[in-house]
């Protein structure tokens, strides 16, 4: 009975220890599968013009520049452009573009209103990644035509400044139709305003009330003004009446 026992036990354990080793290689396979792209730092953002590559002349990036500028002043929308000499470890350049626009958190208002440019040289691939409120303007119908007039064409001939040009400008119009939303709170300032300016006439008249003992007074004489007047009169004459004889004094 005892040997039944510890036979049981040791299959369980067994059990066990082939589950962790199980659970371990799964682990460590996921871990071996991401680590290349952690092991690949991805570039830092360079202005609306990030030329890692080394491609656009100084006179594309400008007008490129000019164009990116326009475009966030008038809608709030963030475009960059941006090249790499290679995307590798990355399978593509839509994945890699999607990692830059993260990390860089392009776009304000949780990077809903973002729009990246990239060109891999190396690969000679092009990608876009958009934020969320994006979608409805800049469609997949008008990135695949922009792609196959402008972009291909300019990695192919190797005029990629150019291209980036003639890109930017394409999506910048359409983009333009785009507005960052802008939380209005009339309703909460102009209650403000209300609850100060009600505060404010409770003060004033608080400190009036205090200041008026006859309108606080429960006797109606009083409350109607008599006893200021009556006091101070009967007092004035009691004064006048003691300053006369003062003066009957001294012209004796």
């Amino acid at each position: 009975m005892i040997e039944f026992r510890f036979s049981r036990q040791g299959i369980w354990g067994i059990a066990w220890v082939g589950l962790i080793v199980l659970l371990s290689a799964a682990e460590t396979s996921a871990s071996l599968y991401e680590r290349p792209k952690e092991r690949v730092p991805l570039p830092g953002p360079v202005g609306y013009v990030s030329d890692h590559a080394q491609v656009v002349d100084g006179e594309w990036k400008e007008r490129i520049r000019s164009v990116c500028t326009d475009l966030e002043k008038k809608s709030g929308v963030e475009m960059v452009i941006v090249t790499v000499p290679t995307i590798k470890p990355y399978p593509s350049a839509r994945e890699y573009a999607d990692a830059l626009y993260q990390k860089w958190q392009i776009g304000s208002t949780q990077q809903e209103h973002g729009l990246m440019v990239l060109v891999a040289v190396e690969e000679r691939q092009a990608a876009m990644a958009l934020g969320r409120r994006m979608f409805p303007v800049i469609t997949p119908s008008l990135r695949n035509d922009v792609s196959r007039t402008y972009l291909q064409p300019a990695i192919e001939q190797g005029h990629v400044g150019e291209g980036l040009y003639r890109t930017a400008v394409a999506l910048a119009t359409p983009a333009q139709e785009v507005r960052l939303d802008t939380p209005s709170r009339p309703r909460i300032k102009g209650l403000g305003v209300w609850i100060t300016l009600g505060t404010t006439g409770a003060i004033v008249a608080f400190f009036w009330l205090i200041s008026r003992p006859d309108l606080r007074h429960p006797y109606r004489r009083i409350r109607n003004g008599e006893y200021w007047g009556t006091g101070q009169g009967g007092f004035g004459g009691n004064w006048g009446g003691f300053g006369g004889g003062t003066s009957g004094e001294g012209h004796a």
